[in-house]
Parts: C-alpha cells; structure tokens; sequence
C-alpha cells in the first residue's frame, strides 16, 4: 500500500503536478484540532491508511465533525466501527453512509478498488460470530482487499471446514474467528500456509467467561502462524490482515 508522500513524489516525477503543489500538501497541518478531537491527517503518510473513527461513546455531532475534517483535507473513504443504526441514520442527514447492520459500522465514501496481494478469508466457527466478522471483513475490504467469508464451519462440524480447503489454501491471510473454546484457529492453522490471525468472541455459555476461554485457547494454540487479537475486536484483525496482504519487499 503506497503512502500519500510516495504517491505525490510519483506524480512530481511523471510531471503531474509542481514541486511545490507537492510541498504544499506535505507542510499542512499534521492534526486538526476541533477541541473534542484531535483528527489525525498525516495518519495515511504514515501508515498508508487513514485514521478509522470508534464510533462508541461518541455524539453524532462529533463524529459528523470528524467525517468533516477529514473530507475535506482529502480522505475518499471513512469507516466509523461501533455505531447503532440510529447514529447512522443521524449521520445520513449530512451525508451518504452505507451501514452493515451486523457490522455495526458505516462506511463514507466511495469503496477502494482490492489492491492486496490476494485473498483474505473470514471463518467463523458459527452464526453466532458473524457481527464480529462482519467488521473484520468490512474493515479489510475499506482498506483495498478482497474478503472471502466462509461462516458457520466450526469444529463441531468438521466436514463443513474441510469443504472450503480451496479456500484456505489460496488465501494471502485467513481471519479465524469464534467463541466457546475457540478451537477454530488452531484447526485452521494446521491447514493453512499464510498467517493466520484468531479472534476470540464473547459467545458461549457461563464458562466461557465472555469471551476469555476461547482467548486463552487461542493463545496456547499448538498450531504455528497463529496471532491473537482482543475478544471482539473484529475491527483490529480486519486491519492487520489488511495490512499483510499489502507486504511489500522493502530494499
């Protein structure tokens, strides 16, 4: 995933625009302040993606006054993550949003064209799971991937897995995710050559603990190329896989 920086130094190179346009655009300001916010404008310098608004615990209003600061200083595509669907009906009084209902977030923006090296699956051990892969895979896909969702194949059903073998073996990165004892991820990591990254969820009964036992199973998991990320945090897999399937060698 190229940088903005290295995108205007092309286009001074191709004789786009002027050295100095280009100097103009790297000297703004690297935050704008709007007092409840410090919006991060060189977030997309600096690691190749904008900054992603946590929508939870915030107003409409300031999420809107977010959203504004950064279309205006040149961001195609907003995702706001943890927003209900009346926040988001809210939002769509000033501008377009695409909600996902089981996501729970809004998009802003034109969609990127995939750009990634290749595919990144999203496996849930069950129905139940789905919101959290939601986000992940609509985090993944607002950052220029293609996602290949393969739902409800869990351990329990091993059969259901295995029917998707083409899949997990042509993916750049696979998003496994599940609750109870969370032993989706080690299965997967057994059968796939890419990095694979677990995300416990807080689905299952009382000894499941919200979440904590399929976060420790994950942790311990015997199976190699296995990372773990937060109960729930589809958003944080979502990203790092993003940012994996846009490697490139650096010299």
């Amino acid at each position: 995933m190229k940088s903005e920086i290295r995108e205007m130094l092309e286009k001074v190179e191709r004789g786009e625009i002027s050295a100095d346009e280009a100097l103009l655009k790297i000297k703004k300001q690297p935050f704008e302040d709007l007092g409840y916010a410090k919006v991060d404008l060189h977030r997309g310098v600096r690691q190749g993606a904008a900054e992603v608004i946590y929508g939870a615990g915030k107003t409409v209003g300031q999420i809107e006054g977010i959203v504004d600061s950064m279309l205006k200083n040149g961001v195609e595509t907003v995702l706001v993550t943890r927003i209900t669907q009346e926040e988001a009906d809210g939002l769509s009084q000033k501008f377009t949003v695409e909600y996902n209902k089981d996501a729970r977030a809004g998009v802003i923006g034109k969609m990127p064209a995939p750009d990634g090296i290749g595919k990144i699956v999203v496996a849930t051990g069950g129905t139940s799971d789905i919101p959290v892969a939601e986000e992940a895979a609509l985090t993944a896909e607002v950052h220029g991937n293609e996602v290949v969702r393969l739902y409800d194949v869990g351990v329990a059903g091993l059969h259901r897995l295995l029917a998707h073998l083409d899949e997990i073996m042509s993916a750049s990165v696979i998003i496994a995710i599940a609750g109870m004892e969370g032993a989706l991820a080690s299965v997967i990591g057994g059968l796939a050559d890419c990095p694979v990254i677990a995300v416990p969820t807080s689905v299952g009964y009382g000894a499941s603990f919200e979440g904590l036992s399929a976060l420790l199973s994950m942790l311990n998991s015997c199976a190699s190329g296995v990372s773990v990320v937060n109960i729930d945090n589809g958003f944080g897999a979502g990203y790092l896989a993003g940012m994996i399937n846009h490697m490139e060698a650096k010299k």
